[in-house]
């Protein structure tokens, strides 16, 4: 089992491979286990699936709730496919709309509606609940300012190899 640099029973001040290995199974393991608990969560008290709160999440975060095909495929980094069935059973169920794009009329745009307000916020007053209770209480002020460091640094780094990596930019570069 993991443990970090300085407890009692570690010898030396940098972890071996095996450790940091480790220590990097034990965060994935529990993101993975955060991940399925804030799923279940919302979908309980929201009805919201979490494809349906991560599309109505990134049209809440832009001005007029609204996003190119494209652009929202790219900000998901989701395959044309997959937003396309998620978007056709979200314009189903009232929670956004897709129209022709304002700016040239070729493409769609996905629009957030009022509906999809209403119910992204819920899902996310559900979500930050549990993340204060589940993981920001338990962390600690020091601890969560580390890993939004760590967070950045890894966001930076995963950034890179998508831009160095030829398949992921054919990927993004896909056209709608």
């Amino acid at each position: 089992m993991y443990q970090p640099p300085g407890t009692l029973d570690d010898v030396t001040t940098t972890p071996t491979a095996d450790q940091s290995l480790d220590a990097w199974r034990a965060y994935a393991s529990a993101h993975e286990r955060l991940v399925r608990h804030l799923a279940r969560e919302t979908a309980r008290e929201t009805g919201l699936s979490d494809a349906d709160y991560c599309v109505l999440e990134a049209l809440q975060e832009v001005p007029g709730g609204r996003l190119r095909s494209r652009e929202l495929r790219l900000a998901l980094e989701w395959e044309k496919s997959r937003l396309s069935h998620q978007t056709r059973r979200m314009e189903q169920r009232g929670l956004l709309s897709r129209e022709a794009c304002e700016a040239d009329g070729r493409s769609a745009e996905a629009v957030i509606t009022e509906e999809g307000r209403q119910a992204y916020a819920r899902a996310r007053e559900v979500r930050e609940a549990s993340l204060r209770a589940l993981v920001l209480d338990s962390l600690g002020q020091d601890r969560v300012a580390e890993l939004g460091e760590t967070a950045e640094l890894l966001g930076a780094r995963l950034a890179r190899a998508a831009a160095e990596d030829p398949q992921c930019r054919t990927a993004l570069a896909e056209d709608d």
